[in-house]
């Protein structure tokens, strides 16, 4: 579930775990947010910097390693809920879940088509967001860093075209799908 504003992402992503839950499939629920980098490097060139939010946020990396690449049929079968608590920028002290075969990842985040994370995911659902929505609807903490990182994302890697689905998100009360364009 890949969009601006993480509460958004989180609030259907779990939604979807619930559904795949109630169908008796096993869920590897993990939000991007607790997969970013130490504050030390996330924040070198400051903590409203859009670049550095692009660049330094995620570990993508970690995510791949510990969770998608994990839940492949030839991976281990366990995977990491998290990697680093955001409040604190500690490690977290977690241990593996086990995954029993069907183990289905929903992960929630920001930059997930991204070329360095997309082909780690089989199906991504992408909330295209106005500006001017964004702009109302992110936390003021995030207002200042978001909007620049996610027009660069948008820019760079054009999200809608590597999405299996595309959601206008202006009002989360009325979503609405957005057809597919013919690449």
């Amino acid at each position: 579930m890949d969009g601006p504003v993480e509460a958004d992402t989180a609030r259907l992503a779990d939604a979807i775990a619930r559904e795949l839950e109630n169908s008796a499939v096993p869920v590897a629920r993990v939000s991007a947010k607790d997969f970013l980098r130490g504050r030390s490097v996330r924040l070198e060139y400051g903590r409203d910097d859009p670049d550095a939010v692009y660049d330094l946020y995620y570990d993508f990396p970690a995510l791949r390693r510990e969770v998608l690449d994990a839940l492949l049929p030839d991976g281990r079968h366990t995977w990491l809920p998290r990697l680093r608590d955001p409040l604190t920028d500690r490690s977290v002290r977690v241990s593996p879940q086990p995954a029993p075969p069907g183990t289905v990842a929903v992960v929630d985040g920001r930059f997930l088509t991204r070329d360095d994370i997309r082909d780690g995911f089989d199906l991504i659902v992408h909330l295209d967001v106005s500006a001017p929505a964004l702009g109302r609807r992110l936390p003021p903490e995030e207002a200042t860093r978001v909007p620049g990182a996610w027009s660069r994302y948008l820019a760079d890697d054009d999200p809608a075209r590597h999405a299996g689905l595309v959601a206008r998100f202006d009002h989360p009360d009325r979503p609405a799908l957005k057809p597919r364009p013919q690449w």
